[in-house]
C-alpha cells in the first residue's frame, strides 16, 4: 500500500478491526464495496458475512469517534421525560437518542456522534443540558429504539434509499392523486428528511425541479454558493411532493399557473426550530419548480470575526461609531449583507442605545433590538415603518433594503436629524452605489452631508483547510496577480514594484516568493472547498468623496478618489486573501472580477 492509500485507509471508522486482526484489510474493502452495491449497512455485512462481533465493531467506533461505546442493555429504563418531544420518525431519520441525564450531563446515544454534534440540533431540543456522547452499532441502536418506542426500527435507519424504495413499490405509472396512505406518509417523511439533511449540511437553498412528462423530479442543494445533486424522485409522485411543500407553507395547492411564495415554520413538523422561505414557479411542461431558502437564525457574528482585514476593520469601526449619518452595505442577493449589518448592530447594541430594525424577513434576532417584520400585503412597507421609527425616539435605525426614492428620502432625513441609519443596497460596488442613489433623485448636498460610508461585499468559496495543496506560483502567475491587483490604480505600472515588495515582506518565504494554495478535495469538503469568506470594499464619506458627490462625478472619478483615501477594491481584498491561503484566484474571479 502506497502512502496515499495508507493515508486514506486510516480515515475509516472500522480501521481498528484491521489493526486488531479481526478482519483483513482486503475483506474490509470488499465489505465496503458490498455495502455500496447492496441496500445493506456495512455493519450488518461485517457481523453476518465476516463474523465480526458487535462489541468489536462498537469498540472500533469508539476509537474512531473518541467517545465511549454503549452496548444494548436489556434492562434499561425508558427516559420518558427526555423522549416526550422526540417522535420515533425523527429518531429513525437522525439516529440519536437521549439515554439518561445525571450530574455528568445528558447522555446521547448516536450512530455518528460527529455528525450529530456538528448539526447542533440537540442544542435546540435540550438547550440547557451539557451533552455527553456515546456511540453504538446500528443493530444495538435499533434494539434500543424498539425498547423505548415499542417499534422495530427500519433495516437501514430510514435512509433515503429505503424511503425511495417505499415510494417505488406503488409503481411509477400510478397518478399522484391516487397514492395510498402509506406512500403519502413516505412522502411526508421524505420532505422532512430533505429539509433536515439540508440544514445539517449547511445548505442555503433547496431546489425541487420536476421534469416534464415522465421525467423524474430532481432535488439539488446549494452549498457554499454551488449547486450539487441530492436525490431524484419518480415522476408519479411529482404532484404529491409539490402539494406537500405547499401544505407546509399554507399555499393554495390548486393554483398551479401562478407563482406563489410563503414560509415554512419547521418546528411544526420536527424538533428543529428553523424557517424556510418558499417560492413556487410554474415552468414549461405544466410542472412547478420550488425553491426553499433556509433562513439563517441564531446569534450575530462578532464584528472582528467577519473576515474583514485589519486595515478595513479600523476604518469600518470609525465609520459606524459616528453618532449620526448613513451607512450602506451593498452587494447581490446572498452576499451576506444582512449578516454584516447584524454584526454592526451587535457592536453598537448597548443598554444606552435604542435600535429599531425593519426587515423582510427577520432572520437574526438580538436581545436589546426592537425588530419589525415588513408586511407589504398589510400595507406595512419599509417607508411606512421608517416614518413610525422617527416618532419612536431611535438612536440607530436599520432598514433591510432601500429600493425606492421615498424610503431613501426618509433615511436621509433621519440621518440629518441625529440618527445613525444602516441599510442594504443591491448594487455592485461602493462607487456605483453613490451614482445609483443620485440617479434615484437624491439631493446631492443632503446625501453628501449624511454619507458615512459604503461597504460592498461578496462571498467567495473558502479552501478546505484539511486538504488544500500549497505551491509556489511561477513568474507568469505572479505577474497576473499583480495585473489584477493594480489595474484600478492611478498608475498601474508604477504601483507594481511597491506592491510586489509589500507582498514579499508580508507573505514571502525565505526566497521572498509567496506561497499559494489550490483546491484538492477530501471527504470533509465539496471538491476542495468548505464554507465561504467575505470580500470587502469599504469606501468612506471623506471630504474629497463628498465634494465629488455634489459635483455628480463619474464612477471612475469616485473610484480614483476612494483609492487615494485608502480604499481597497473587492478584487484587491480577494487577492490579499489568496495570498493569506484562505481562497484561490478562481473563486475570487467568480464573484468580483468583471
Amino acid at each position: 500500500m502506497n502512502a496515499i492509500e495508507n493515508a486514506f485507509a486510516t480515515d475509516t471508522r472500522y480501521d481498528a478491526l484491521v489493526r486488531q486482526g479481526l478482519i483483513a484489510a482486503s475483506d474490509l474493502d470488499m465489505a465496503q464495496r458490498q455495502a455500496r452495491a447492496q441496500p445493506r449497512d456495512i455493519e450488518d455485512i461485517l457481523a453476518r458475512d465476516y463474523g465480526v462481533a458487535l462489541a468489536a465493531i462498537g469498540a472500533a467506533l469508539a476509537q474512531f469517534f473518541q467517545v465511549p461505546y454503549e452496548p444494548f442493555r436489556p434492562g434499561r429504563v425508558k427516559p420518558a421525560l427526555l423522549l416526550k418531544h422526540l417522535p420515533v420518525q425523527y429518531v429513525e431519520e437522525h439516529q440519536w437518542l437521549p439515554l439518561d441525564e445525571d450530574k455528568h450531563g445528558l447522555q446521547v446515544l448516536a450512530r455518528d456522534p460527529d455528525r450529530v454534534r456538528a448539526s447542533r440540533i440537540i442544542g435546540h431540543v435540550f438547550p440547557k443540558s451539557q451533552l455527553v456522547y456515546r456511540v453504538t452499532t446500528l443493530d444495538e441502536f435499533q434494539r434500543t429504539m424498539d425498547q423505548f418506542f415499542g417499534t422495530r426500527a427500519r433495516s437501514d435507519g430510514s435512509s433515503l434509499r429505503e424511503l425511495l424504495s417505499g415510494l417505488t413499490l406503488e409503481g411509477d405509472a400510478e397518478p399522484a392523486e391516487a397514492l395510498s396512505e402509506a406512500v403519502e406518509n413516505e412522502l411526508v417523511r421524505l420532505v422532512n428528511k430533505v429539509i433536515m439533511d439540508a440544514y445539517r449540511d449547511g445548505v442555503s437553498d433547496i431546489h425541487i425541479e420536476p421534469m416534464p412528462g415522465n421525467g423524474r423530479t430532481v432535488i439539488r442543494f446549494r452549498k457554499d454558493g454551488a449547486l450539487m445533486p441530492y436525490i431524484d424522485i419518480p415522476a408519479a409522485y411529482r404532484n404529491a411532493l409539490v402539494a406537500r411543500v405547499k401544505i407546509m407553507c399554507d399555499l393554495d395547492t390548486s393554483e398551479r399557473r401562478k407563482p406563489q411564495d410563503g414560509k415554512i415554520k419547521f418546528k411544526k413538523y420536527g424538533p428543529l426550530d428553523i424557517e424556510l422561505r418558499v417560492a413556487t414557479i410554474p415552468s414549461s411542461g405544466g410542472v412547478e419548480d420550488i425553491v426553499m431558502r433556509i433562513l439563517s437564525t441564531g446569534e450575530p457574528v462578532p464584528l472582528d470575526q467577519l473576515g474583514v482585514l485589519p486595515h478595513n476593520l479600523i476604518r469600518l469601526r470609525a465609520a459606524i461609531e459616528k453618532p449620526h449619518g448613513l451607512f450602506f452595505v451593498c452587494g447581490p442577493t446572498g452576499s451576506g449583507k444582512t449578516t454584516t449589518l447584524h454584526s454592526v448592530l451587535r457592536h453598537l447594541n448597548t443598554p444606552a442605545t435604542k435600535i429599531w430594525t425593519a426587515e423582510d424577513p427577520v432572520e437574526i434576532t438580538q436581545s436589546g433590538l426592537r425588530q419589525v417584520q415588513v408586511n407589504r400585503k398589510a400595507g406595512l412597507d419599509f417607508a411606512t415603518v421608517m416614518r413610525a421609527f422617527l416618532r419612536a425616539d431611535p438612536d440607530v435605525i436599520m432598514v433591510g433594503e432601500m429600493r425606492d426614492k421615498e424610503t431613501m428620502s426618509i433615511g436621509i432625513e433621519a440621518s440629518l436629524t441625529g440618527h445613525l441609519v444602516l441599510a442594504t443596497l443591491h448594487t455592485n460596488s461602493a462607487p456605483e452605489s453613490i451614482v445609483r442613489l443620485l440617479d434615484m433623485g437624491m439631493d446631492p448636498f443632503n446625501f453628501s452631508d449624511a454619507l458615512l460610508g459604503i461597504l460592498a461585499q461578496r462571498l467567495a468559496r473558502r479552501l478546505c483547510p484539511a486538504c488544500k495543496l500549497a505551491y509556489q506560483p511561477d513568474d507568469a502567475e505572479l505577474a497576473q496577480l499583480l495585473d489584477d491587483y493594480c489595474v484600478d490604480l492611478a498608475d498601474p505600472a508604477a504601483a507594481r514594484a511597491p506592491v510586489l515588495a509589500d507582498w514579499r515582506a508580508r507573505h514571502g518565504g525565505r526566497d521572498g516568493r509567496p506561497t499559494l494554495f489550490r483546491a484538492h478535495g477530501c471527504a470533509e469538503c465539496n471538491q476542495g472547498y468548505r464554507g465561504r469568506l467575505g470580500l470587502h470594499e469599504l469606501m468612506l464619506g471623506t471630504d474629497r468623496v463628498k465634494q465629488l458627490l455634489q459635483e455628480h462625478a463619474r464612477v471612475t472619478t469616485l473610484l480614483a478618489a476612494a483609492l487615494e483615501d485608502g480604499m481597497r477594491t473587492l478584487k484587491m481584498d480577494g487577492i490579499e486573501k489568496v495570498l493569506m491561503g484562505l481562497t484561490d484566484m478562481r473563486s475570487v474571479r467568480q464573484v468580483c472580477i468583471k
